[in-house]
């Protein structure tokens, strides 16, 4: 469906918020990485410590737990990146479009219950490269859920939107009408 299919139901266009699915890619693979690499050295060292008790195990556990960890997250950024592959909002003047992978759902503000979960600042290091920086999640009355995190240009910014519309009955305007 192209934006001008949406614009006719939806009403007038008023922006995009893209999701960076290659920062994404990037993040699975550092993290991936960082796992093998982990366990790369974790196996070895946990064989040459069984039966010692000096600082092997601990450092055995250590490089097995990062291990772990980094394949694990690994993996799970990996499959979120490739079910939300070329992802992006389109917000219109009666609802949303929402676009993954070449298909669209039309999402009129009527079918949205509220914006939920939403997570606020987080202040650990590099939460923003690791897309855990805000987050929310679009309700939908047919019970679904629509994640949206740092990934995703002005989330934040997306989210205020849909709640003004949803919640205060304040609609964006599509591009050249006025208040």
């Amino acid at each position: 469906m192209r934006r001008t299919d949406a614009a006719r139901e939806l009403g007038g266009f008023v922006r995009d918020h893209r999701t960076d699915g290659s920062r994404r890619l990037r993040l699975a693979g550092a993290l991936l990485v960082t796992g093998v690499v982990g366990l790369a050295f974790g196996v070895p060292v946990t064989v040459a410590s069984i039966g010692t008790t000096d600082g092997a195990p601990e450092l055995a556990g250590l490089l097995l737990g990062v291990g772990l960890v980094g394949l694990g997250l690994g993996i799970w950024r990996l499959t979120q990146a490739l079910r939300t592959r070329e992802q992006s909002f389109d917000v219109h003047e009666r609802g949303l479009t929402h676009r993954v992978a070449g298909n669209a759902t039309l999402i009129p503000w009527t079918d949205i219950e509220r914006v939920g979960s939403a997570s606020a600042e987080d202040g650990r290091p590099l939460a923003e490269a690791r897309g855990m920086g805000f987050g929310f999640a679009i309700e939908l009355r047919d019970a679904r859920k629509i994640r949206v995190d740092t990934f995703t240009e002005d989330a934040r910014e997306l989210a205020e939107t849909i709640h003004r519309a949803v919640s205060m009955g304040q609609f964006p305007q599509g591009r050249g009408r006025r208040p």
